[in-house]
Formats: structure tokens, sequence, C-alpha cells
């Protein structure tokens, strides 16, 4: 399973945005390529949609095209939230990881902006741009992920 380090809220600031992965639109809304969960994945992520907060950073929840339960975003895409995403690719299941008020956070080497919420039944991929403070988002993101996949 994954070592967890248990580094309070010392996550990497994030240092760039994933441009293909999200593409500010027309009118606050944001195009976002929404995951596919199943299952018991699926329920625990929509139960995480209904839980996350309508502000993070300072950033106001916006839309995302096309709508999916699966998907938030906050501002004009600075702020991008998949959950249900297939296990990170880099990561090494016995690999250290940061823990966050509970929560483990894979931060991609490769791709320093990404985050990945390492939660039982389920991975939760974060986006966060420069503009925003990473672990001020991590923070406010782990009791919304712990509750909606709780063990």
């Amino acid at each position: 399973m994954f070592g967890v380090a248990r580094a309070g809220v010392g996550a990497p600031a994030a240092a760039i945005m994933i441009a293909m992965m999200v593409l500010a639109g027309c009118g606050g809304t944001v195009r976002v390529d929404p995951p596919a969960p199943r299952g018991a994945t699926a329920a625990a992520c929509a139960a995480l949609g209904d839980r996350l907060p309508r502000t993070l950073d300072g950033a106001e929840r916006g839309r995302s095209d096309p709508p999916s339960p699966y998907v938030a975003v906050w501002g004009e895409g600075e702020i991008t939230l998949r959950c249900g995403v297939p296990r990170p690719a880099r990561l090494d299941p016995y690999q250290q990881v940061p823990e966050i008020n509970g929560v483990p956070w894979y931060a991609d080497p490769a791709r320093p902006a990404l985050f990945t919420a390492l939660a039982r039944g389920g991975y939760v991929e974060v986006t966060i741009s420069r503009e925003h403070q990473a672990a001020a988002v991590l923070v406010d993101l782990a009791a919304p992920v712990s509750a909606a996949f709780p063990g």
C-alpha cells in the first residue's frame, strides 16, 4: 500500500496550469473532460460533489462544459477537480506521499500543478494554477474528500 508521510500542509506550490485539460470558455463556463467512474466510485464522487465548497482560495465555484457530477471548477478554470480518474501512471505503490488533514495527496513530478487524492475506493484529481496556494486548496478539499470516501 502507499506510504504516507505526515507532512502537515506543506504540499508543493503549484507551478503551471494544465492547459490541455482546462480551456476557458465563454460566459464563465470552463471546458473539462469528465471522467467516467462506475459503481461505488461513481456514488462516492456524486457525494463529493454535494460537499465541495463554494469558494476555494478566493475563487468562486463555476460551471464546467460538459456539465458533469464528477467535475468541479473554481474561477475561470484556475482550479479544477475531476473525481473518479484512473490511478496516476507514475505513482509507485511504495512511494511516500504527503498527507494533508488525513488525505494522502500524490504530487505528479512531471505535472507540478496536478495533485491526486489517494482515497479508498477512488482517485480525485485536482489541478491548481500558480495564481492559487496549493496547500490552502488541498486543506479545504480534505474534509469533503474524507467524507465522500471514508475509510
